[in-house]
């Protein structure tokens, strides 16, 4: 089973990009000597920008396939040189998927442990929040039915 997020990452990439329409505001209304909306505008930027950083909305690729678990994800709003993960075990190694929730469940990541030789090791955290809660809860069931819950 292979779930991703590909067409919502698009239309929040291009919600991302649409408020650079904040930038050319501002750069207008410094052109008409507007200063206080353009300030205002050049704010509004500056707290957009912060809210996509704060968010960490991600393209997310879930599949379970071939007897591994693979997770590939990469930051949908970033600047400059985007950073692909992978994470990649086989099922038998998961110790616990733990998904946890913020700010009234607008937020979410996924926290994986599983067994090595020399004890439990975490992955860093994958953010959930751009993936529809129906594939979240698919993929929490599919981890839960690995882990036997």
């Amino acid at each position: 089973m292979v779930i991703e997020n590909k067409k919502r990452s698009i239309i929040t990439k291009r919600i991302f990009y649409f408020g650079s329409l904040f930038v050319i505001a501002a750069a207008v209304l410094i052109y008409f000597d507007q200063f206080g909306a353009a300030l205002i505008s050049g704010g509004i930027f500056a707290l957009w920008i912060l809210f996509f950083q704060f968010a960490d909305y991600q393209y997310v690729e879930f599949s379970d396939d071939n007897g591994l678990i693979t997770f590939r994800y990469y930051p949908i709003a970033k600047f400059g040189k985007k950073q692909y993960s992978t994470i990649e075990f086989s099922p038998k190694v998961l110790h616990e998927a733990r998904f946890d929730s913020g700010m009234f469940g607008l937020f979410s990541e996924l926290n994986l442990a599983v067994k090595t030789k020399r004890g439990i090791a975490e992955y860093p955290a994958i953010s959930l929040t751009a993936v529809s809660k129906s594939d979240r809860k698919r993929i929490e069931q599919t981890l839960d039915k690995i882990l036997g819950l």
